[in-house]
């Protein structure tokens, strides 16, 4: 029987214990934000990370704070004399659950409905790690070897891009030196359709306050005069976007054009879930909107809420923004940008206090090396089809820091985080097939790669 075929073989045997740990991850609330779950949650799940990864001869496992405070699971597998080192990366930490009356079962409990396993960080990222876990034990149950040394590092603060590991590796760059690095924080086009993530938007953050009274006053009284923070607010952020929702932030570039695999708007309206009638956002194809374009989400509003509300003319608000921004535009000056726009257009004279967060650089990778070719290989038998090249519109900061440090290796972004797992939403979920087939991918790849 060809390796291939008793790789899947054993993946198969394996999916049972790939499914408890999962489970035994997604129960853990490993949400890395101290304000909303306790910090002890994210140390449990590197504990469990760094455990799982020294049954399978990794050594040096350690568990490394870095800057933000974060917890990153660090370990190495030496390979062959002479043999080209990989570099397995996936993160631990997940986004909050959000309204979890929302879900249709527990977050934190892994539940199988319609052939899917739901549960937050099913997918983003514990189905990633479990992945590595399995195409790993996949290989050791046939008694084979990678022809690669490995390397591994497991982060714990992805989702609050506070860039801990990016410091970390800055400090230590000789701790992740590889020659190609397996991003397993991505996914595929759909369900089935091996794909390779070329290209990341980088995110610059921002919190806009805006001050227009010293405490509240009557509506009645002095509305129509006194001037309303919340509405001023609403006036500035009406200006990030034209008529037809594209963003426009003064001088930003907004017209760039995906070359690579096409996003059928057919195809967007449903992986996005739009309601009935509500129309796409901006103009060119979707490609172009979401991979090679800007995009200034608002991400939270402090205002009072309906319930409890009074009728007061409001003295202050504010609003966290957060902007997209494609390969080849600078993260500093896209946040200078946003941050002297946002100025330009305070209108009434209200006081404007701007917080600067976190900047991300956006990523384009080179395809055209050994890594590449090995897993076009690899996702091929997979499948049963060609690999696709894909962009994504979503931030890994730490791919750009990982360019810049080792600008000879090749970097691959994938994973099992197709569209259907809904990342980031409630009833987030991953597909156990597209688990076991990234899984046997990455199998074949660590058989393949000779660097």
């Amino acid at each position: 029987m060809p390796v291939r075929d008793q790789l899947a073989a054993a993946i198969d045997r394996l999916m049972g214990s790939a499914r408890n740990d999962l489970a035994d991850l997604v129960a853990i609330p490993s949400v890395a934000d101290p304000r909303q779950y306790p910090p002890e949650e994210c140390r449990r799940a590197a504990e469990w990370v760094r455990d799982a990864f020294a049954e399978l001869g990794f050594t040096g496992l350690r568990l490394a704070e870095t800057s933000d405070g974060s917890l990153a699971v660090l370990g190495e597998r030496p390979g062959p004399e002479g043999a080209p080192t990989v570099l397995l990366y996936s993160h631990y930490d997940v986004q909050p659950p959000l309204d979890e009356a929302a879900w249709t079962s527990p977050p934190f409990t892994l539940t199988e409905r319609d052939g899917r396993w739901y549960g937050r960080g099913a997918a983003d990222c514990k189905g990633n790690i479990v992945a590595h876990l399995t195409a790993l034990r996949a290989l050791r149950e046939l008694g084979e070897e990678p022809r690669v040394g490995l390397k591994l590092v497991v982060e714990g603060s992805e989702e609050q891009g506070t860039g801990g590991l990016e410091d970390y590796v800055r400090s230590h760059p000789e701790e992740l030196r590889a020659d190609a690095v397996l991003v397993c924080d991505a996914g595929n086009a759909a369900a089935g359709v091996p794909t390779a993530t070329v290209s990341l938007r980088g995110v610059v953050e921002v919190t806009v306050r805006v001050a227009a009274l010293a405490s509240e006053v009557h509506s009645g009284q002095f509305g129509g005069a006194a001037p309303d923070a919340l509405v001023a607010l609403i006036r500035i952020l009406a200006t990030l976007r034209d008529d037809k929702g594209a963003t426009t932030v003064d001088g930003l570039v907004a017209d760039g054009v995906w070359a690579g695999l096409a996003y059928p708007a057919d195809r967007f309206r449903a992986d996005a879930r739009l309601l009935d009638g509500v129309e796409v956002l901006g103009e060119g194809e979707i490609a172009d909107r979401v991979w090679a374009r800007p995009a200034l989400t608002v991400l939270g509003i402090d205002c009072p809420p309906v319930v409890g509300s009074a009728a007061a003319v409001q003295p202050r608000a504010a609003a966290r923004l957060s902007l997209r921004i494609p390969p080849g535009t600078d993260a500093s000056a896209a946040q200078d940008a946003l941050v002297a726009h946002l100025e330009r257009v305070a209108p009434w004279g209200v006081r404007l206090e701007i917080e600067r967060g976190s900047v991300g650089a956006a990523f384009r990778a080179a395809t055209d090396g050994p890594a590449y070719a090995a897993l076009g290989a690899a996702m091929r038998d997979a499948f049963g089809q060609d690999l696709a090249l894909q962009g994504l519109g979503g931030s890994i900061p730490l791919c750009s820091t990982l360019a810049e440090l080792y600008p000879r290796a090749e970097i691959v972004l994938m994973g099992v985080e197709e569209p259907r797992c809904l990342i980031h939403a409630p009833d987030e979920s991953v597909d156990p097939d597209e688990l076991s087939r990234i899984a046997l991918a990455e199998a074949l790849f660590l058989l393949r790669y000779q660097g």
